[in-house]
């Protein structure tokens, strides 16, 4: 009986002691994560410049602690306006970096969507697992990874987001022929004409990267303008009359990226929702971190500087929108040519010039390469919950030369809009990636 209970005493105290894990975080549960977040912002129905923020600034509060702990990661403090160094976590508490950053950027995306609740019951299906492998290091974790998210958070209301919340909308005015007016078939405001107002990231201002203007409005047949109407009409014409077989249209269709198309039926209508241009490239920086079996901290890198780029992109493209003000092609070709006529795309609700797509492409495409490398081919399978099959390129600035291009297709944008505006944003993208000291991109060339 002895034997018994010393034995039992022994095994209880063994338990008691047994040594607590270390919670691995993975890559993919950072996938993960963005992944959900972007479910929500599409069921939210987020613009594509405010959806831009959104993954800009938890990307931020994660980095910034990975780059607290990795000495191969720098600091954005002096590198993106207004930002200061981030709390340290306590020395004697058990943190784990990853688990802390993957915390942050949970609690960071809580704060910047509408449908919390969604992000909160895969958030609390995470916490229960940590907190049954790990109590102790989960609660230090967990512990620094809000009191972080609360440091980025008091940074980025700062950003002048909530004072154009209130600002007045767009006005359309009469009398000038060249200025755009709200397009078939719901429309809708101009969105977000106050975006220029947004504090970026790395540029020095909204107009830093002020594109040249474009062509002169003139119906006049003749002219620069109307020869670029004229062609948006034709090809529209040419690649309609093909059919499924239109690798044009194909192209069109693959980069929509519009958040909200409205459909109509008789006198119901409804929205049929998608992925924003922004979240199209995050699903790219997805496959290229996954292609390149890059682990946490790598991965978070991708991540962040890209949607640092696109988000500096949107505010420059948007300042450009809302100074030129230019119509589209759709109200002229309906109004001076063919009154029948409809776009491959909706038209979304803002001005012409530049191309939004276009610009945060060229952004994008311009981080991914200086992480990635020049000739990096994907297969891109970013659409394929909307219906569309996988398209390969042999390199992320192909990819924006599509993507930049399928607007004309569209029949949303003239041809000046595509060409100057991935221009526009690949000039902007050198300047973000040679102006963030993030890791040295030498030591990438030759090691990734």
């Amino acid at each position: 009986m002895k034997k018994i209970i010393l034995l039992v005493l022994v095994v209880v105290l063994g338990s008691c002691q047994k040594k607590e894990e270390p919670i691995i975080i993975s890559p993919n549960l950072l996938h993960q994560s963005i992944d959900k977040v972007t479910e929500i912002m599409i069921h939210d129905i987020f613009s594509p410049p405010v959806a831009s923020r959104i993954f800009a600034y938890p990307n931020i509060a994660a980095y910034e602690i990975i780059a607290v702990n990795n000495g191969e990661y720098k600091s954005l403090v002096g590198q993106v306006t207004d930002l200061t160094p981030i709390p340290s976590p306590k020395a004697d508490a058990p943190t784990n970096a990853h688990l802390s950053a993957l915390i942050a950027h949970m609690d960071m995306s809580r704060r910047l969507i509408f449908s919390e609740e969604k992000l909160t019951v895969f958030r609390d299906s995470l916490y229960n697992i940590w907190s049954s492998q790990n109590p102790t290091e989960f609660e230090a974790s967990k512990e620094y990874g809000l009191e972080v998210a609360e440091h980025i958070s008091e940074w980025m209301n700062e950003d002048n987001y909530k004072q154009t919340r209130t600002m007045p909308k767009f006005t359309v005015m009469s009398g000038e022929e060249s200025r755009w007016q709200p397009t078939p078939p719901s429309y809708m405001d101009g969105i977000e004409p106050h975006w220029s107002k947004i504090r970026p990231f790395v540029i020095d201002s909204s107009e830093q990267f002020k594109p040249v203007p474009p062509p002169a409005y003139s119906m006049e047949v003749d002219s620069p303008f109307y020869k670029e109407l004229k062609e948006v009409y034709d090809i529209s014409k040419e690649i309609t009359a093909k059919g499924d077989t239109s690798e044009e249209i194909a192209m069109a269709k693959f980069w929509d990226c519009n958040p909200y198309v409205s459909v109509t039926y008789g006198h119901l209508m409804f929205a049929t929702k998608k992925i924003t241009p922004g979240a199209h490239w995050i699903g790219i920086t997805k496959i290229a971190a996954k292609k390149t079996d890059s682990d946490f901290d790598k991965t978070l890198y991708a991540y962040t500087k890209t949607s640092i780029a696109m988000a500096d992109a949107f505010i420059s493209c948007w300042d450009e929108k809302y100074r030129s003000n230019l119509i589209r092609p759709e109200t002229l070709i309906n109004q001076y040519i063919d009154e029948n006529w409809k776009p491959v795309l909706q038209t979304p609700p803002f001005p012409e010039y530049t191309s939004g797509h276009s610009v945060v492409s060229g952004a994008a495409s311009t981080a991914l390469t200086s992480i990635f490398g020049e000739n990096f081919a994907f297969e891109d399978d970013t659409e394929i919950p909307y219906g569309l099959p996988v398209r390969k390129f042999p390199s992320f600035a192909k990819a924006a030369d599509e993507a930049a291009i399928s607007r004309m297709y569209g029949g949303i944008h003239y041809r000046s809009a595509v060409e100057v505006g991935v221009k526009q944003g690949r000039d902007l993208g050198k300047f973000v990636t040679d102006n963030l000291n993030m890791k040295q991109e030498s030591q990438l060339a030759t090691t990734e």
